[in-house]
């Protein structure tokens, strides 16, 4: 495991989350902003496979060409010696399978809230040329804020151009695949919504449609076999939301819904108990009779013969002009014509008129109250509907996402969805006290708090556990504000080194849980002394917390030859680890190891000793960076 690595001096890994085919995934915290990021890591063994890389590089590419609240977004993209990584959000949450796994079932209202924004980050996917291949409810991660974020591009496909897998054949995972995946043919947007209705499946039933023994034989059945009823194992389940999951697993892709938005609109439909399911039902594939082109109508033809004699005794028959019959049939088939002609002008202007009267564009209404977002979106001709959850950061009634996103092309009586802060589930400050260390840092941060400063002091209580904390259980609080805990360092005494090698001092003091501080080393003459520990602090029998560090001032051999080093050091607004070295020959021999605080400019003198006299050179090392080097005369 590489927990504690920091990665591009800014990333420092601190939990593994866990890993997938080809990556390992660790929680870790941006030093700079103190925020958690996920890294995820491609495993070593793959480094020098092309496919893998091929694959790891088509996520970045396509998490870079997205932004979108229900995406997990790329933050950093980068190596760091042997290991290529991204820098994602962090989702303080669970799967969505996860959930599944624990419910069982999920009701079809929430169903439908979840499926709307796995399509709303789709749509926002397609629409930037960028087909997923791998929606699943293990790649749908659901935060504990409630908000929904699809993951995990690793085999998304750009349109237009190469796709990873290996002949593109069957990408993704079986039991979501579409039918096309499942046949190697072209995948293309409604594949992912294939998928989207097999995850909305699985949420309403608790199992997903198809089950075999093996990945074949599931395949099979995507291809081949209907889904089993969902009102079989959820009936509550009302008709129009089953006729939108049915109509999203369609063999047929031309069947389906041919966009990720229409696919929402019919949900937001449903939910509303607006939908009638045969509105949405697809026209039956016509049989090889209804598509055969239908005969001709049979014409008649005047025989250009002479006329029959009339009868004998037969009154004569008075006939009219040809001329004039045929002027007057011309004249009626122009009027006629001209009518026709008129008649198709006037329903296309009608037609183009309606179109662009009745167009709208989704506004943004993020970040709005609901009447101002309500007011904007009826403006448009839009009708509002909004969804509520509690936000620990966001105040009450502010609109926190919308559904679909910003100048979308809508039309007017479209439905504009907003998800709508019901503000803290309660803002008075918890009571970790008692809470390990970690369990309480989690709980606060998921209210919405800010930093956690931790301060370890001497206890009997077990290692970590909260004691005390600021502000106080039930004081009030507000989002973002730092909370301070004190916690169990536990205890342990401090034993006497004094007399002992450092060696075994050192031993000594991590058996008893505490560490040495930077050696004092003290010049002597006295060859018996050198090497040995002549005073330490705190002195024995002190009580402090475990891990806590200890002084030990150890004997040096004493040098006849001094010197002094004057050292400026430039302003810093953070500390850092100073070093001086003395050159001998092609040896450097340590003089001083120390901190410097932040603050101001710093000047110091720097004793130095040698066995030797005359001029020698000094370098000067910052947190192991060489600094500078200057000349001392020993005497």
């Amino acid at each position: 495991m590489m927990k504690g690595m920091v990665f591009a001096e800014r990333y420092k890994l601190e939990d593994f989350i866990g890993q997938g085919g080809m990556s390992l995934v660790y929680r870790a915290v941006d030093i700079r902003t103190g925020h958690s990021v996920a890294v995820k890591i491609l495993k070593s063994e793959y480094n020098s496979d092309k496919e893998f890389l091929e694959r790891f590089q088509r996520e970045a590419q396509a998490a870079s060409l997205m932004s979108h609240h229900n995406l997990v977004n790329l933050l950093d993209v980068g190596v760091e010696g042997e290991h290529r990584y991204l820098v994602l959000e962090y989702v303080n949450g669970n799967t969505l399978k996860d959930i599944i796994r624990q419910k069982g079932r999920i009701n079809y209202q929430t169903a439908i809230q979840v499926t709307i924004r796995i399509l709303s980050a789709l749509q926002h996917a397609h629409d930037n040329g960028i087909i997923h291949r791998d929606i699943k409810p293990q790649n749908v991660l659901i935060h504990a804020d409630g908000h929904v974020k699809v993951a995990d591009f690793g085999i998304a496909r750009m349109t237009g151009g190469a796709t990873i897998g290996k002949g593109d054949t069957v990408v993704g995972s079986v039991h979501y695949s579409s039918p096309e995946q499942a046949t190697g043919s072209v995948v293309e947007a409604t594949s992912d919504l294939y998928s989207t209705g097999v995850v909305m499946y699985e949420m309403l039933t608790g199992r997903v449609p198809f089950v075999g023994d093996t990945p074949v034989a599931v395949a099979m059945q995507h291809i081949q076999d209907p889904p089993p009823p969902i009102d079989e194992f959820a009936p509550e389940t009302p008709p129009a939301v089953i006729a939108v999951v049915m109509k999203a697993l369609e063999k047929d892709p031309k069947r389906r819904f041919q966009t990720a938005r229409e696919m929402a609109e019919a949900l937001m439909l449903a939910k509303n108990g607006q939908l009638d399911p045969a509105s949405i039902q697809p026209d039956p594939v016509p049989s090889a009779s209804q598509t055969a082109v239908p005969p001709a109508p049979r014409v008649r033809e005047v025989s250009p013969a002479k006329p029959a004699a009339p009868r004998r005794n037969a009154p004569p028959v008075r006939r009219s002009p040809v001329k004039k019959r045929s002027k007057l049939s011309a004249l009626i088939a122009t009027l006629t014509l001209v009518a026709a002609v008129l008649g198709l002008l006037t329903f296309g202007v009608i037609r183009i008129y309606k179109q662009v009267s009745q167009s709208a564009l989704a506004p943004n209404v993020i970040g709005l109250t609901v009447e101002d977002g309500r007011a904007l979106a009826q403006k448009q001709g839009l009708n509002w509907q909004e969804t509520d959850i509690y936000h620990d950061t966001i105040p009450a009634g502010q609109v926190i996402s919308q559904t679909p996103e910003e100048d979308t092309p809508m039309q007017k009586g479209d439905s504009l969805l907003a998800t709508v802060s019901l503000g803290p589930a309660n803002s008075a400050m918890l009571d970790v006290r008692g809470l390990g260390y970690e369990d309480a840092a989690s709980r606060l941060a998921k209210r919405g708090l800010g930093s956690v400063v931790a301060m370890k002091v001497v206890s009997t209580s077990a290692v970590g556990t909260v004691l005390e904390q600021t502000p106080k259980a039930g004081d009030p609080f507000t989002p973002g504000q730092p909370v301070e805990l004190t916690i169990s360092g536990g205890s342990t005494m401090v034993p006497n080194l004094i007399g002992r090698s450092r060696e075994d001092a050192v031993a000594e003091l991590l058996e008893v849980g505490l560490s040495e501080a930077k050696a004092d080393f003290v010049e002597t003459t006295d060859p018996a002394l050198i090497g040995q520990v002549l005073a330490q602090s705190p002195a024995e029998g002190t009580m402090l917390a475990i891990g806590s560090p200890v002084t030990l001032s150890v004997g040096n051999e004493s040098q006849p030859y001094h010197g002094e080093l004057a050292l400026t050091i430039p302003e810093s607004d953070s500390e850092a680890a100073l070093r001086v070295m003395l050159v001998s020959g092609d040896r450097e021999l340590l003089e001083y190891e120390g901190t410097l605080v932040a603050g101001d400019q710093r000047v110091m003198i720097v004793p130095i000793s040698a066995s030797f006299s005359g001029e020698v050179m000094c370098r000067i090392y910052l947190d192991d960076v060489f600094f500078s080097e200057d000349y001392v005369t020993l005497y």
